[in-house]
């Protein structure tokens, strides 16, 4: 992927200089190993700056809603698919966004890398199609990516962007016999009690930092439910109870909305595994609806529809 670097220069360059765009949100590379800034372009003398590899996995489209400029953004396929819900809220008109789309074979858990290190420092990375090699004093590693990716990119059977402008390379192969549900059926097979024990101590290390909500594109309410003080729905401390009301009403917000982007666990500074709640979810929309979010600009969001055969037999 990282010849996706001079096709992303070149297009802003032309975007900026054909003045289609007024801006440009890419990535740059960051200051420390195996980390990416998003970074926004507004002139062709910068275009530069921009770059790209296997930890650019902060999905761009959150820096979308309510803008107001004409604006092009590099775009994966989860991306895209947020992309597509943002235009479908009305967060963003589609003929104001310009999707440089990024055939993606999955982005790389630095933390699984940092991990396998055992407290090694790592001070460079170099990468080719489908190894990593990190080096640091006395240290070089390989490693092959499909090892060390993000959890839901191993997963991933969107790989393309569904919705392009243009793409920065060759469309990749789709994984095909994927079981992206395994560990939700896992769940679905526990008790009541055992898988409420389970929930309880998935967030137990939770901080109440709320960066799994400020990375989620799908998190652009103007006042979160957990910041509202008329009426107050939760208390501000650590309490187990409001901490696990936080996660399981954010992502009821997201049912029918998710694209399992993983940005809410990549963000974690505690290294909770969050979309354990939201992938049950997915499935139940996946097996209820027939639906996947963000797949198409002419089908709204199944919880954003009512019709007449909709499923009822929860109601008695």
């Amino acid at each position: 992927m990282l010849n996706y670097t001079s096709k992303i220069r070149e297009t802003a360059r032309r975007l900026l200089t054909e003045n289609r765009v007024d801006a440009v949100i890419g990535f740059k590379k960051g200051t420390v190993p195996m980390m990416c800034q998003p970074v926004l372009i507004t002139t062709p003398e910068d275009v530069d700056t921009l770059y790209w590899d296997s930890f650019c996995g902060v999905n761009l489209a959150n820096y979308l809603p309510k803008r107001k400029e004409r604006i092009a953004v590099v775009a994966k396929g989860c991306d895209s698919r947020n992309i597509a819900l943002h235009i479908l809220e009305n967060q963003i008109e589609r003929d104001q966004v310009f999707v440089m789309g990024i055939p993606c074979k999955g982005m790389v858990d630095r933390r699984k890398i940092v991990t396998a290190l055992d407290n090694q420092e790592p001070l460079e990375v170099t990468e080719d199609a489908d190894r990593l090699v990190v080096r640091g004093e006395d240290l070089e590693r390989p490693f092959n990516k499909a090892d060390v990716l993000q959890d839901n990119c191993a997963i991933c059977i969107h790989r393309n962007p569904v919705i392009c402008d243009e793409l920065m390379g060759d469309p990749v192969p789709e994984q095909e016999g994927i079981d992206r549900y395994a560990d939700v059926r896992e769940l679905e097979a526990m008790g009541p009690d055992e898988r409420w024990n389970y929930f309880e101590d998935l967030v137990g290390p939770c901080i109440r930092c709320y960066a799994c909500r400020d990375a989620c594109p799908l998190c652009y309410c103007p006042t979160c439910f957990v910041d509202e003080s008329r009426p107050q729905w939760l208390g501000k401390s650590i309490d187990p109870t409001d901490t696990l009301t936080f996660h399981l009403l954010r992502a009821f917000h997201c049912a029918g909305r998710c694209t399992d982007c993983g940005a809410c666990e990549r963000a974690c500074p505690m290294g909770i595994k969050v979309r354990q709640f939201t992938k049950k979810l997915e499935k139940d929309v996946m097996e209820l609806y027939g639906d996947e979010a963000g797949m198409s600009l002419e089908t709204r969001p199944p919880l954003d529809v009512y019709q007449p055969d909709d499923p009822g037999d929860f109601i008695s």
